[in-house]
């Protein structure tokens, strides 16, 4: 009797993951489809009003990403390296840095009192 009981449970077992793959094929066979159907319908809009077909693109190139990430160690790099000069030392204007320190613009701002910072 267990054997009867675990084969049928394993052909049960079998045909939920048979037809959990038919249910996924179908689904990217159905969203594969609908870009098709876009991607005509904007072609034949295009032909019909006489505008070139551009085709779709990646509008990022991806060798982008990395000189990004490179400018922002280097932005907080050198943040650490400069120093705010004191009110009265007689710089023009305070040093910025996004992470802390005095931001651009507060020597303009005079309706609040200056704290120091824990």
């Amino acid at each position: 009797m267990n054997d009867f009981v675990a084969s049928v449970f394993r052909l049960i077992v079998r045909l939920l993951v048979v037809a959990m793959g038919v249910v996924l094929f179908l689904s990217l066979l159905a969203a594969v489809m609908v870009l098709a159907l876009a991607w005509v319908l904007r072609a034949g809009w295009a032909r019909l009003t006489g505008k070139p077909v551009t085709p779709w693109v990646m509008r990022m190139d991806p060798r982008s990403g990395f000189s990004t990430a490179f400018r922002s160690t280097q932005r907080w790099s050198s943040a650490g390296a400069q120093r705010a000069p004191e009110p009265g030392d007689g710089a023009e204007a305070p040093v910025a840095s996004r992470r802390g320190g005095i931001l651009p613009g507060a020597a303009q701002v005079t309706d609040v009192e200056a704290r120091d910072l824990r």
